[in-house]
């Protein structure tokens, strides 16, 4: 047996004393009403103590003015002449879906003409209606297929707007609510997987049909072009109007890391031969091959997480030559790339941070060029926000880093670049550093983290004498192969580093910051890792000297929320303060509830009596003993996150308060799986989580 394997066993052990039976199902119903009335009852528990303070006023307005401010840059979207953009402030809270010129863009005010008030349009449907985005028609820019949500649910209504007329279409393609997938053939036909009725969802809750819909006609009388199986992840369809280069294309997602790929000839799918795992792109002629695992084609084995590039048609045709553009080493990664019309951006990561290369194809099987793509901050994170693919090699690169507000470049590949956009500094920087650490992980893994430490103040003293360090915030996420980058956060510089916090982001194994490897190490049997990388960062600060475990805080989301509740139930002697929000806990049932059967790639399957056994083993749910210190926790979930079950947090604080724990509940009616539906509720759960660390660490009461 190996040692992860006796670690997980004896671990179990310990857990093996709950009963299976779970006396708080009755919380998974959503909107039942004894669940809703529990819900009431801790949040009528937690708020008066948590907001009643000046501080909390203080913080809650601070953050609301970097949310709302009319300084912040509206990022766009090009679409055919318009630039596009959704913005909510204190005067639109709901939001303005808006486009302008790109001219009008480069003058400090632009002209933007409003296309869809959210705000006026909830009032006059009655509805709490929350933007979920469009889908333009190319070419011709004339329509969009927009997405409403009630509350911030993944779930929508799909409405045709008219983008010349700036009106919904009467008698045009509509859906009720679902979690619908649509998209343009052309003007008269969408592709689209919805709630077709019984046996339409596949497990996960998402389409397992689709279909193609003509104008005019029925949704019943809408032509089958795909069916997945009942526990597939989902299926999807989309068409490429590209001109020369028109294709339609057919993806099965098997789970959430294995899709097949197939390309729609009239009533024929061709399979295009890649691996389940690998990413794919196709750009004109090119064919784009990002393989997860290492891929062995002929004689020649890929790396995983190499870019590959080929000939689509004669990829399909059969031959397998392929150019390698990107190859991994030991601390980069690739995360991410961009077509230009005649080029290809390419975004890696160097020890998690950001490089950009400009690769121009050559002809004649000679080498693609390369060169290096200015404006990336040495701390910092930069990435390509769009690019006009069909027209232009134009392309808006935003950067920013944890102390340097956002920066908006604008340039065209192998001309000038202009800056379009700054966004002011919400927070005085000044003094404060950012640095990077490696922490050991128990296997003598090395972890990076960033450390952003606030400029000096005075220490506090203890009570027995001697300075005390200000509190600290460790944050972190280590799944489905997500990368954490330094970021500029004007809420996170107001409400808690200019009051002399301490902030730290762990790079932990599981996301994507070196790669698929990376994130493949912390897999299933494997998801210890990550938990012992992030407890390996919270020891090594405090050796460090950085901190005190009494002043360590921990905050994540979702899956962060379930990494979170590990840290409480597997080490809470490490922290000072939890925050666990949306988060998953039950990992018994994790995979019946919503979207959860979709994740089972990522962590297993608990109906396997092996996965059980391992799950079982970090399923904070199941691992809360009475004879156990925990430090002070907070949940925070919403009503209506129909992705992570909102019974998951629930249940958890159900059972800590059984037994006496420090725990704080909050669940937000709306919000989705943000929790938050809008600029008020955003700021006023950030004040929330950082009036909790601040008194649970510091040890001050609200007037502190």
């Amino acid at each position: 047996m190996s040692e992860r394997s006796e670690r997980i066993n004896q671990h179990s052990e310990v857990a093996a004393g709950i009963s299976e039976d779970d006396p708080y199902l009755w919380l998974e119903e959503v909107t039942g009403e004894a669940a809703l009335a529990w819900v009431r009852e801790r949040n009528e528990e937690t708020l008066p103590t948590l907001t009643g303070s000046e501080r909390f006023e203080e913080i809650r307005t601070l953050v609301r003015q970097v949310l709302d401010s009319d300084d912040r840059i509206p990022y766009v979207r090009r679409r055919g002449e318009y630039l596009y953009n959704f913005w909510q402030d204190a005067d639109n809270p709901r939001g303005l879906w808006r486009r302008t010129t790109p001219d009008s863009y480069r003058t400090p005010t632009p002209d933007w003409q409003v296309l869809i008030d959210v705000d006026a349009l909830a009032e006059r449907d009655g509805e709490n209606w929350v933007w979920q985005g469009a889908a333009v028609l190319r070419p011709g820019f004339g329509r969009a297929l927009v997405q409403l949500s009630r509350g911030g649910a993944d779930a929508t209504v799909v409405r045709e707007f008219d983008l010349e007329t700036r009106a919904f279409v009467d008698d045009g393609f509509s859906l009720p609510e679902a979690k619908s997938r649509v998209g343009w053939i052309d003007i008269d036909r969408i592709y689209v997987g919805t709630d077709f009725g019984p046996g339409s969802l596949t497990s996960s809750g998402y389409p397992r049909i689709m279909k193609e819909w003509r104008r005019g006609a029925p949704l019943s009388e809408a032509v089958t072009v795909f069916e997945g199986k009942p526990d597939d992840v989902s299926v999807s369809a989309g068409h490429d109007p590209t001109e020369g280069y028109e294709r339609d294309y057919v993806f099965r997602a098997i789970d959430f890391y294995s899709t097949e790929k197939y390309v729609r000839n009239g009533d024929d799918l061709v399979r295009i031969d890649v691996p389940n795992d690998a990413d794919v792109d196709i750009h004109r002629e090119w064919l784009l091959i990002r393989p997860r695992t290492p891929w062995t084609l002929g004689e020649t084995t890929y790396p995983a997480g190499a870019l590959l590039v080929a000939n689509f048609d004669a990829y399909l045709a059969g031959k397998r030559e392929l150019t390698v553009v990107f190859e991994p080493e030991r601390h980069t990664s690739l995360s991410g790339w961009a077509w230009t019309r005649h080029h290809l951006i390419l975004n890696s990561l160097s020890h998690v941070k950001s490089r950009l290369e400009v690769l121009t194809p050559a002809a004649n099987g000679e080498a693609w060029q390369r060169a290096p793509l200015p404006g990336v901050p040495e701390f910092g994170d930069a990435a390509i926000v769009d690019t006009d693919p069909d027209e232009s090699d134009e392309y808006f690169l935003n950067s920013s880093g944890y102390t340097e507000p956002a920066t908006l470049r604008y340039g065209h590949l192998g001309g000038e670049v202009e800056i379009l956009k700054q966004a002011p500094a919400f927070f005085d920087a000044e003094g404060m550093s950012v640095q990077q650490l490696f922490a050991t992980s128990d296997d003598g893994t090395q972890i990076p983290y960033f450390l952003v430490k606030p400029s000096g103040q005075p220490a506090e003293e203890g009570d027995a004498g001697g300075e005390l360090p200000g509190p600290t915030l460790l944050t972190g996420y280590g799944g489905f192969e997500i990368s954490l980058t330094p970021g500029y956060s004007g809420a996170l510089g107001r409400g808690w580093l200019s009051r002399g916090g301490t902030y730290v982001v762990a790079n932990i194994r599981g996301g994507g910051e070196y790669g698929p490897d990376w994130h493949r190490s912390a897999l299933r049997e494997n998801r210890l890792r990550a938990y012992e990388d992030f407890a390996a960062v919270a020891r090594d600060l405090v050796q460090r000297g950085i901190t005190t475990a009494s002043r360590l805080g921990v905050q994540g989301g979702s899956n962060g929320g379930l990494l979170t509740g590990v840290m409480l139930t597997r080490y809470p002697q490490l922290f000072g303060a939890v925050v666990s929000q949306v988060p998953l806990l039950d990992m018994r049932r994790y995979h019946q509830l919503l979207a959860g059967a979709s994740w089972m790639a990522e962590y297993g399957d608990p109906d396997d009596e092996a996965d059980w056994a391992f799950l079982r083993g970090f399923s904070p749910y199941h691992n809360v003993r009475a004879d156990q210190t925990y430090p002070p926790v907070l949940f925070v979930t919403s009503t209506r996150d129909d992705r992570v079950h909102p019974g998951h947090a629930r249940k958890m604080v159900a059972r800590t308060r059984e037994l006496g724990l420090d725990v704080s509940y909050y669940e937000n009616i709306e919000g989705g799986h943000g929790a938050a539906a809008d600029n008020e509720q955003r700021a006023f759960m950030q004040a929330l989580v950082y009036e909790f660390l601040w008194e649970r660490l510091t040890g001050k009461g609200p007037r502190g």
